[in-house]
């Protein structure tokens, strides 16, 4: 029986036989994360797979009861990954869903090479790049938000947003009531913006950017740009959203991606130091765990209702139940998808927790 285990010393410490040494900013929290057996499994233009899920370590009885709980649920696709081979999967896993706010998380990835090359610069704020909006356009304090404050979800900026839920705008603060970097509002004008942003810095289209820098380097199988992306513009806000639409089988290969510290086969994607930095938290949330870079990050063991998971675990979130969970410690990602086409589609956070429990009970590092 394989076990994938994680075993974790301070950084004075000699690394175990078996591990990678760490590459790192020499953060606590780094130290404790992306530590995982030295050989390492990729998907080519198939997933690996486990020959039976004990050969993993896992329970396939206990596997099969999570399965029959999700039959309850509005879930539509799971696929749970471990060790870069695939343990279980039910659902449509190839079809392309909407992905909603997960989208997110997406543009946080992309950032990070054009941080790492100077391109973008997190330090500049909204005035030095010339970003505003439609009437009413920005105050100047709002103006004095920068990059980094967009991306922790920390503008200060209230201006209306495209794409938001009816709870999103109910929840929006009144105009130049905090000031840039003070007040955690998960805000999709600071997300839009961001998309502007990094247009404007790289002279990519996002769609153009994610098919060339993630979508075909790591193989993904479902996904056609001109089919699954469009812009959503309105008279709300100059900011156009950007949402995709990504099957199961290909987001857990970039949630693979980042659980495995940006690395692909033998290259570096997205920078290793971006991918810490990105995926740690800033603010704490109503849910008690924590965001990061447009990332939602567990903290003290709190993400989801009834589940305790690793510091370090995070995950990109989408409206109505879509996950894309990531056990950097276990080596694991696990993608849960609903068909939200369809009005009846939803999985709320609760329920995805207790479906989650269950996936984690079949597996006795879980």
């Amino acid at each position: 029986m394989i076990h994938l285990q994680c075993k974790l010393f301070s950084g004075s410490q000699a690394a175990a036989l078996g591990l990678l040494a760490l590459l790192s900013l020499g953060q606590a929290d780094a130290a404790e994360r992306f530590r995982h057996v030295q050989a390492k499994v990729f998907p080519g233009d198939e997933w690996a797979r486990w020959p039976t899920p004990e050969a993993a370590g896992w329970s396939a009885v206990k596997l099969k009861a999570a399965r029959e709980h999700a039959a309850t649920l509005k879930t539509a696709a799971v696929i749970i990954v471990q060790g870069g081979r695939v343990v279980d999967e039910w659902g449509e896993t190839k079809r392309p869903f909407k992905c909603h706010s997960m989208r997110k998380s997406i543009l946080s990835s992309l950032f990070g090479p054009h941080v790492a090359t100077g391109k973008i610069k997190r330090t500049s704020t909204l005035s030095e790049l010339g970003i505003d909006d439609n009437a009413p356009s920005l105050i100047d304090i709002e103006k004095t938000a920068t990059v980094a404050d967009l991306l922790k979800a920390r503008s200060g900026v209230y201006h209306p947003a495209l794409y938001e839920t009816k709870g999103m705008a109910a929840k929006r603060p009144s105009r130049g009531s905090h000031a840039p970097g003070t007040f955690w509002y998960y805000n999709n004008w600071d997300f839009n913006a961001l998309g502007t942003i990094f247009e404007n810095q790289t002279r990519r289209g996002i769609f153009e950017e994610f098919e060339e820098r993630l979508a075909k380097p790591l193989g993904m199988q479902d996904f056609v740009r001109e089919q699954h992306t469009r812009y959503v513009s309105g008279p709300d806000s100059v900011h156009p959203a950007y949402p995709f639409q990504l099957s199961a089988r290909d987001l857990a290969r970039f949630g693979l991606l980042f659980a495995r510290g940006g690395r692909w086969d033998d290259s570096q994607i997205i920078p290793h130091d971006w991918v810490i930095e990105s995926t740690r938290s800033y603010s704490t949330t109503e849910r008690g765990g924590g965001y990061g870079y447009m990332w939602w990050v567990a903290a003290n063991g709190k993400f989801y209702p009834n589940v305790t998971l690793p510091d370090g675990s995070f995950a990109a979130s989408g409206y109505r139940g879509h996950k894309v969970l990531v056990i950097p410690q276990w080596d694991l990602v696990i993608v849960h998808r609903v068909n939200t086409f369809e009005e009846e589609g939803s999985v709320s956070t609760t329920g995805f927790g207790k479906l989650l429990k269950r996936i984690l009970a079949a597996w006795p590092r879980g």
